[in-house]
């Protein structure tokens, strides 16, 4: 008699406590489910909080459970009880977050905003300024690309274009937005940290008085179902969630049933689309 549970465990804590309302990681999972299904496998969420009575680690909780391999994604990978299951003999695959000797399923950022800043510069603006998420892997390797995109495209970026706000915060994109509107010399476009932050941003601009693309162009990233929808449509790089997902699943089945097979623990990345909404004005000079 086999002794598979033919379970695997998500590890999912999202630093702003959306949990499954947040449009992305939901997206993420839902492609791992429908993988891990398609191959027989049940899915166990093995969080727990922090202050529960009698509260097991996350160690402890896969091999109570008999969890046979664990897909860690948006979590503090500096947590003592994170860094224990990915030391263990416990396959493990993470989502989002390179990590050295681990498969590291990601989007491919560097390309995504290099496509974006070469777009919005082919539309003739000299003057991007660029609010970008929490630094994280994900953040560093946008702004290091958006950089370096402009540097090679010969526009100049002066620090205060660059200001930190955070994913999914719509109060802080709007207070960043105003900042950049009220300096001397403003921007011609803003990129905004995402897709559902980014409505902070165009909230300011409407309260402004300001038409888009017409007085100020806006692009945001990841391709989420809601802001597509807004009139104008939004010009944003549109991430393959469900893809991510999928390949993650597939990895970490792979590293349980066949590890033999698997010598490349380098990581892997998912591409991205421009999705070329009506946001971007074509400036008249460049």
């Amino acid at each position: 008699m086999s002794d598979k549970s033919y379970s695997l465990g998500i590890l999912f804590e999202d630093e702003a406590c959306n949990g499954l309302t947040h449009d992305f990681f939901a997206a993420v999972l839902n492609g791992f489910k429908k993988e891990a299904e398609k191959h027989g496998y049940e899915i166990t969420f093995i969080n727990t909080h922090k202050d529960a009575p009698g509260r097991k680690s996350y160690l402890q909780r896969v091999q109570e459970r008999k969890i046979e391999g664990v897909g860690i994604i948006c979590t503090n990978f500096s947590d003592p009880e994170v860094l224990e299951l990915i030391g263990s003999d416990v396959p493990v695959v993470t989502i989002d977050e390179p990590l050295e000797g681990v498969i590291s399923v990601l989007s491919d950022n560097a390309q995504g905003i290099k496509n974006l800043v070469y777009h919005i510069a082919g539309m003739g603006h000299t003057k991007i300024a660029y609010i970008h998420g929490n630094m994280n892997s994900v953040t560093q390797v946008r702004i290091k690309n958006f950089k370096e995109s402009c540097e090679k495209l010969g526009i100049t970026v002066p620090d205060e274009y660059l200001r930190q706000s955070y994913f999914r915060d719509i109060n802080k994109t709007a207070y960043e937005t105003e900042a950049l509107l009220r300096l001397p010399d403003p921007p011609t476009c803003i990129i905004f940290p995402d897709d559902y932050a980014a409505i902070g941003g165009i909230n300011i601009l409407k309260a402004y008085g300001m038409v888009i693309p017409d007085d100020i162009s806006v692009a945001a990233y990841d391709g989420i179902d809601i802001p597509s929808r807004y009139d104008p449509q939004i010009t944003t790089v549109k991430q393959d969630m469900d893809g991510m997902g999928r390949v993650a699943a597939e990895k970490l089945i792979k590293l349980i049933e066949t590890p033999e097979e698997i010598t490349d623990f380098s990581d892997v990345l998912i591409e991205t689309k421009l999705v070329e909404g009506r946001t971007i004005k074509q400036m008249l000079w460049k």
